[in-house]
């Protein structure tokens, strides 16, 4: 089914049920078929932004798994959270309607894209899908797009475009980016994740290659990260490599930083073999986003468009929302949000919070499933330990049942000061009674603990 086009998928087909639909791998597949005029309808257990967004299309959502949810569907999208049992996608099964995992229908969404720009990596998928986007939108290229984040640029995350150009963000998880149809293929970095699924690094090096090999144009990489240059080997398709130094083919050359009102501005050349391609200017703070910003530029420069369309988009490039945004001020304490769940996620995003001259960092993190948080327990310690002060909620255990016995205690005994309470209103109020004036409170986490940020700013 993952080769099939969309035509096929959806022929004869007017109304798609979404189970899962608050998800952000969702979003956009409902943005993009709502477009086009098909009938969505979905569930999810909890309330939130994006069924927020997507009630405000038009769209019938049920809280809670139901059979019932899905009645005159004439085809079922789920998340891969979904576990087994659950009552609905056991109905939906024995149904006889056909039902298939949300990548399958992206998969074959991408197939019928002739330019699809599929963005992969352990860290930073979406801040590189979403600058690109930012840029191409810059042009009349009229791109269709899939970003795991919200962006501004385009009102969400996703949109329905009218050429044969796609963005679309690439998750290795469970090796659902194999079952895209990518022009280009880009590899941002190969990091120890995943490793419920994938048991060993190798594993998943192996997963990154088969990804690699599936581009039908070329493929773009980190020649800087070891771990990827493993996964290019016996690529065929023409490759082209981008780093921090001159030994790739794109690389960034005199970076400097500076304060420009409230934002910290990071400026660096561009280059490629030797030759300076323009200066690039970025609003969003860390090393890290230097070289997003090289591959988001490598991409697009590959794929033709002009260096100047790239200055203009990422000089209006302000981040995806859940990647350091900046959510407001209460009482002389600023409040940020971040989608980091991994160790090296959070150390950057860690690191480039204290560069920012802040009184005191404090890291409010949600733990994001019990396999990642078992086998990374002393990575996590280790980089929340960068914050002055951290918060911990319970662990979201997600698709995951706790068959490894851990709790939010075992990773708060080892970082010195460390709190940690049930529930968000209770680390809410906690943080604000002891945050002073000068301080950064930023959230750490790929769940809903943004809405812990929300209730800091309600705080008297």
């Amino acid at each position: 089914m993952t080769d099939i086009s969309t035509k096929e998928l959806l022929k004869g087909k007017k109304r798609i049920h979404f189970m899962g639909i608050g998800g952000s791998g969702m979003y956009p597949l409902v943005q993009i078929l709502h477009s086009k005029g098909y009938i969505i309808s979905g569930s999810d257990n909890n309330e939130g932004d994006t069924i927020d967004a997507e009630r405000a299309m038009g769209i019938t959502i049920h809280m809670g798994h139901d059979p019932k949810n899905f009645e005159g569907a004439d085809l079922i999208v789920h998340t891969a959270a979904i576990l087994p049992d659950n009552p609905e996608l056991v109905a939906a099964r024995a149904s006889g309607i056909p039902v298939v995992e949300r990548s399958v229908l992206l998969g074959a969404v991408s197939a019928d894209y002739e330019k699809a720009i599929c963005v992969s990596g352990t860290h930073g998928k979406t801040t590189v899908t979403s600058m690109i986007t930012q840029i191409l939108m810059e042009t009349p290229l009229d791109p269709t797009v899939v970003i795991g984040g919200k962006l501004d640029a385009i009102g969400g995350n996703g949109r329905a475009g009218s050429s044969e150009y796609m963005v679309c963000e690439a998750c290795e998880f469970v090796d659902t980016f194999l079952k895209l149809h990518p022009y280009l293929s880009l590899i941002l970095n190969i990091d120890a994740d995943h490793m419920e699924y994938f048991k060993c690094i190798e594993n998943s090096i192996r997963s990154f290659n088969r990804f690699a090999k599936l581009a039908t144009g070329m493929v773009l990489a980190n020649g800087s990260d070891e771990n990827t240059k493993k996964a290019l080997e016996g690529i065929e398709r023409p490759i082209v490599l981008f780093g921090w130094d001159d030994s790739c083919d794109y690389y960034p050359k005199n970076i400097s930083v500076r304060i420009s009102g409230e934002a910290m501005v990071t400026a660096f050349e561009l280059m490629h073999k030797g030759e300076k391609v323009t200066d690039i200017e970025l609003k969003i703070p860390g090393r890290h986003n230097v070289i997003n910003a090289v591959a988001a530029c490598a991409a697009v420069l590959e794929m033709g468009v002009e260096p100047e369309m790239i200055v203009k988009g990422l000089a209006k490039f302000r981040g995806a929302h859940r990647r350091f945004e900046i959510l407001g001020h209460k009482n002389g304490v600023t409040i940020a949000d971040d989608y980091a769940h991994h160790p090296a996620e959070v150390e950057v995003t860690l690191k480039a919070a204290k560069e920012l001259g802040f009184k005191k960092v404090w890291a409010v993190f949600q733990p994001f499933t019990y396999s990642r948080t078992a086998m990374l327990l002393d990575d996590f310690a280790r980089v929340l330990s960068i914050a002055d002060r951290v918060v911990l909620s319970e662990i979201m255990g997600s698709r995951e049942k706790n068959t490894y016995n851990i709790y939010a205690k075992d990773l708060c005994d080892k970082i010195d000061g460390c709190v940690w309470f049930p529930t968000f209103e209770e680390m809410a109020e906690y943080t604000m009674a002891n945050a002073e004036e000068g301080d950064l409170v930023i959230t750490l986490g790929c769940g809903d603990v943004y809405k812990c940020a929300k209730m800091m700013l309600k705080q008297n």
